[in-house]
């Protein structure tokens, strides 16, 4: 079936569509062999060959998406060069090749999203799509109602402000049955509280940075939620496919912060 270009570059995981059209206007995308640098050019994957730079465009056969839950001390990559425990051991058994859509660091745990389907990646990981990610974090110390106010609204992180961010208390005995269900419920107290932080970007150790700012490093950090999937009753080292409804949900969820952004 015959699809646009930039449609069939950013399936593959390359690129967004967007970048996917810049790079056809630069003639930087072949069809058979031939440079193609207008915008409505479409070809089939079946049938012709398609290349970004000389590399062909090859589109997974079977479109896969599924939940880990990572546990505290395992990297978010496939490999690792220092020799540290990976997300690939609790991919045994999954014969294609998924990636993770994000990171988690590798002292942090919760939900991760694998797939390879890139065009929903990009979407994803796009900042005028950016999903809602939830966090709950254990940090040293009560921050103040001022310190917490000056996080939500943003502080300079690496140089840059960052986004505004959602955060409230999080106490055990009045968490309600799905925030019980979706992440445990966990001991709380005064001195060392649990905080649901809420964020719509993902930079390098961002909420431990934001903590470590107002004085109250982070002690634990778990994330139960990627925009309207939830970590449910998942354990520790365990994964579960998506459903289509929970498919079709991501990508509607996308699809309105896109046309929010436009």
């Amino acid at each position: 079936m015959d699809e646009r270009l930039q449609k069939l570059i950013a399936q593959a995981g390359i690129t967004s569509r967007r970048k996917a059209e810049e790079m056809i206007l630069a003639g930087r995308v072949t069809v058979n062999g031939a440079t193609v640098a207008t915008l409505g050019a479409k070809a089939d994957s079946a049938r012709d060959r398609v290349s970004v730079d000389g590399k062909p465009v090859h589109r997974p056969a079977i479109q896969h998406y599924l939940l880990l839950y990572k546990p505290k001390g395992v990297v978010t990559t496939l490999s690792d060069p220092e020799g540290r425990p990976t997300i690939r051991e609790y991919l045994r058994g999954v014969r294609d090749r998924l990636y993770p859509v994000g990171r988690l660091d590798y002292n942090s745990e919760g939900l991760l999203l694998l797939t390879n389907d890139g065009e929903l990646t990009n979407r994803i990981l796009h900042a005028s799509t950016a999903l809602p990610k939830t966090y709950w974090v254990k940090v040293a110390g009560r921050p103040t109602e001022e310190q917490l106010q000056r996080l939500r609204k943003g502080v300079v992180v690496d140089g840059r402000r960052t986004a505004p961010a959602q955060i409230r208390w999080l106490a055990a005995s009045r968490a309600s049955g799905r925030e019980r269900q979706r992440a445990g419920v966990y001991r709380t107290s005064t001195d060392n509280p649990w905080l649901e932080v809420v964020l719509i970007e993902g930079r390098y150790h961002q909420i431990r940075k934001m903590f470590l700012i107002a004085g109250h490093p982070v002690e634990k950090l778990k994330r139960v939620a990627i925009g309207p999937l939830t970590i449910g009753a998942l354990k520790p080292g365990h994964l579960r496919p998506l459903t289509d409804a929970e498919v079709r949900q991501l990508r509607r969820a996308t699809h309105a912060l896109e046309r929010r952004g436009a």
